[in-house]
């Protein structure tokens, strides 16, 4: 059951002692967890986030952790964003904890509005690339997990089994994936710290300038065309050498031939991941879209093939 506005400012204060609370707005954010911005007596802004779930719930656990050690990379010039900094927290009735922190100033990242050169695409690859280079004992250090490639090659292959028994998933697309994802050469990667969660809402931007990433509870260390994929897929194609090269030039020693094109492969998975949500959450118009999307893109690559 959802909580109150006052319900959740109750727990902004028991978080953060001394914080006067003096309005909350709830934001929409289907998923996991509740989120909610208190505004205190002195007008600063909270941001305030349960989990819902006692997966986000552990998830939190070790995103505490981890965003602690991001925040110093922030101050020491590695990072060339900020991170949500923990204020305070709380533990919950059911189990699991709130937690607060400022809120950060930005509007979600308008995709749509990107074009190539130097500017914003460009930033966008280095802030990618700059996430990749950080040491991968970070991820190990806060709890969360890491994959090496033929794992996480594996874990892809049965994703694309499970979307398979639905029967659908066009065959022409259900072959070319299965090809894609046999060829081991195609999956040889080194694994990197991933955010794991891109997208344009947690992407802040203010001035022109990237000014924050939020939303890294499912940070991992895994395969770099992860973050790369929802990108490469959802901005406009004539930006795609401007994020890719910008991208190369920030990372140290890049061997990864197939890197675009695994992460343009990536994107496409999502449309599978989509239809088996749909599936396991009894979602009739989400099965609909997915499968929708899947026959639109059945049909593009069959009339590029021809």
């Amino acid at each position: 059951m959802s909580r109150s506005p006052l319900a959740l400012a109750a727990l902004a204060t028991a978080a953060v002692p001394g914080l006067d609370a003096r309005s909350v707005r709830v934001t929409d954010a289907p998923g996991e967890y509740e989120i909610a911005v208190v505004t205190d007596a002195e007008g600063a802004q909270w941001d305030v986030r349960v989990p819902v779930t006692a997966m986000a719930g552990a998830s939190v656990e070790a995103e505490v952790a981890l965003l602690e050690t991001l925040h110093s990379y922030h101050e020491a010039g590695v990072l060339p964003f900020t991170v949500p900094r923990i204020a305070g927290s709380a533990p919950l009735p059911g189990g699991g904890r709130v937690i607060v922190h400022r809120h950060i100033s930005g509007t979600p990242l308008d995709i749509e509005s990107l074009r190539p050169g130097p500017g914003l695409a460009a930033e966008l690859g280095r802030t990618v690339a700059a996430i990749h280079e950080l040491p991968a004992t970070i991820i190990e250090a806060a709890g969360l997990p890491a994959y090496p490639s033929d794992v996480y090659r594996l874990r892809r292959i049965v994703e694309l089994r499970e979307a398979a028994t639905t029967g659908r998933v066009p065959k022409s697309l259900l072959k070319r994936w299965q090809v894609a994802l046999n060829n081991e050469a195609f999956w040889r990667f080194q694994p990197v710290v991933s955010h794991g969660d891109l997208a344009a809402d947690q992407v802040l931007v203010s001035g022109g300038r990237i000014r924050a990433i939020t939303g890294w509870s499912n940070a991992r260390v895994a395969d770099p065309a992860d973050d790369l994929a929802w990108l490469l897929v959802a901005a406009p194609p004539h930006t795609m050498d401007t994020i890719t090269e910008a991208y190369a030039a920030r990372r140290t020693d890049l061997k990864d031939p197939p890197l675009v094109d695994r992460a343009l492969l990536i994107g496409e998975l999502a449309l599978a991941r989509w239809l088996m949500h749909g599936y396991r959450q009894n979602l009739p118009e989400v099965v609909a879209d997915a499968v929708a999307m899947m026959h639109d893109l059945a049909e593009a690559t069959c009339a590029e093939a021809a």
